[in-house]
């Protein structure tokens, strides 16, 4: 495949690197062929030299070859991790950009650039994995936090331009021109690269430029567009055409942006007063709408137990078509609130979770749950638990202190395929999973502009299992995938 660039004679390509100051300018057999930025923070490689001076190694089996035109080609698939890295350990804020192409990605293998890397294992990364793209931030080889995910179901296959912005605590991703995600950096400084981690590919047309200065863009080949995922309006897909050729432009990514986070309604930083405190000893059947005035319910009599025992009554039943809100329930919870069908929960606050916050029932695939506000707090376990069919969908909502913020159920007797959208939510740890589905029932999740405080490492994003009838389900997987889709987490 030949990537030819206008305005170069010949069909040339222009290689450059500014070190303390002054530019290092290679000259390639036949005449002049390098061009050097006017910014400090500056490199570009299109490896038709052949040469990899400017270029530090770590781990893989490296060398250009040609391929169309030449390229940097990593050809040990075993390697766990094979880096090349260019530039400075002091570049700051800056935009990488190079276009990849896997040629052997299976299982967890992932090819992709670099950004900000003070060491071999730690960095920002932008990386094709199978059928998606990930942003992630390696603090260490056993250290990985994913940022977000998009799928891409030609990302095994063909070129693909990928970008990272790195400016402050922002890092942005892109993909053929479209945002793979918009998340925090903990990472301040360093150096630019091409990485694979038990994979092979290869690289062209590597560009760094500085943040605000004119960003290198390469002109992409014909490649599938990513399918893009949820955004914050949980029903609304968009899929690009696959028949065009894509430009990678940064400039008009920001209309790709999977994200509508400017304009979602502000999650709640504070938990309302309780008006009245008012004991039931037997569940409450709503049909029609129920607006409770901000009164405290709490379980008395044979709903006045807290813990995990599954089978457990709720405060409130709510029939198809119901919905609750500006309700507290306070503690004992019993089994808080069963959605019978479609219901809507709107500005419903847990004190103190008992078995589970709120429980998914009914019996129709079309069937929607809606959490729209409040928030919850000490869910040992489950917050939110989906056991009959349809779409669960949880927004501008908040949790402290909870096991996992959804489950798909992974041992009902009956099982089905189930889906949740997860956007504009806010959680602080402790959190064991924010989200728990079955990939092989046909379940999948839509995950955006979640910001989690006090993470840690051991938090798991996505969690996927293997859904049985009977037993115990099997984990398989703990990260973001094709079916867990995981855009805009902030980890602080």
């Amino acid at each position: 495949m030949t990537h030819a660039e206008p305005g170069r004679p010949g069909g040339r390509r222009r290689k450059a690197a500014l070190i303390g100051g002054f530019a290092a300018v290679v000259v390639a057999a036949g005449g002049l062929t390098a061009n050097a930025f006017a910014d400090s923070t500056s490199f570009s490689d299109s490896f038709e030299s052949g040469s990899l001076t400017d270029w530090t190694k770590s781990g893989g089996t490296w060398s250009v070859v040609t391929d169309g035109s030449k390229v940097l080609r990593q050809d040990n698939a075993t390697s766990e991790l094979a880096r090349q890295f260019a530039g400075d350990k002091s570049w700051t804020d800056y935009t990488v950009q190079a276009k990849v192409r896997p040629l052997t990605l299976t299982g967890s293998g992932s090819a992709g650039i670099v950004a900000r890397s003070t060491g071999s294992s730690e960095f920002e990364r932008l990386v094709l994995v199978p059928g998606a793209v990930r942003l992630e931030e390696v603090r260490g080889s056993s250290s990985v936090t994913v940022l977000s995910t998009l799928k891409l179901s030609t990302a095994a296959t063909g070129w693909h331009t990928l970008r990272l912005d790195v400016t402050g605590t922002k890092v942005r991703g892109y993909v053929d021109g479209t945002l793979v995600g918009d998340a925090t950096a903990k990472l301040t400084k360093g150096r630019a690269g091409v990485v694979t981690a038990s994979a092979s590919a290869s690289f062209d047309d590597f560009a760094v430029s500085a943040s605000g200065s004119s960003t290198p863009t390469a002109t992409a080949t014909a490649t599938a567009s990513p399918t893009k995922p949820a955004t914050a309006s949980p029903t609304k897909t968009a899929t690009a055409s696959p028949t065009k050729t894509a430009t990678a432009s940064p400039t008009k990514s920001a209309t790709a942006s999977p994200t509508a986070s400017a304009s979602a309604a502000p999650v709640a930083t504070t938990w309302p007063t309780a008006s009245k405190t008012e004991k039931v000893t037997a569940t409450k059947k709503i049909t029609g709408s129920f607006d409770g005035g901000n009164t405290r319910y709490v379980g008395s009599g044979d709903l006045g137990g807290s813990g995990q025992e599954e089978g457990q009554d709720a405060i409130f039943d709510l029939a198809d078509g119901a919905s609750i809100s500006n309700v507290i329930i306070g503690s004992p919870a019993a089994d808080g609130v069963h959605c019978l069908g479609t219901c809507t929960l709107t500005n419903v606050w847990w004190e103190d979770v008992g078995e589970d916050a709120a429980t998914f029932k009914g019996t129709s695939a079309s069937q929607t749950m809606t959490v729209n506000g409040g928030g919850a707090m000490h869910a040992a376990d489950k917050t939110f638990q989906h056991n009959g069919p349809g779409t669960f969908v949880i927004k501008n909502f908040q949790a402290t202190d909870i096991g996992k913020l959804y489950r798909s159920c992974g041992n009902c007797s009956k099982q089905f395929a189930r889906h949740v959208k997860v956007s504009n939510v806010t959680i602080t740890a402790p959190l064991k999973t924010l989200v728990g589905i079955n990939p092989n029932l046909g379940d999948t999740a839509a995950i955006d502009n979640v910001t989690i405080n006090n993470s840690t490492s051991k938090m798991i994003i996505c969690a996927s299992f293997e859904g049985v009838t009977s037993g115990e389900p099997t984990e398989v997987d703990t990260k973001p995938n094709a079916t867990c889709t995981a855009t805009n987490i902030k980890l602080n």
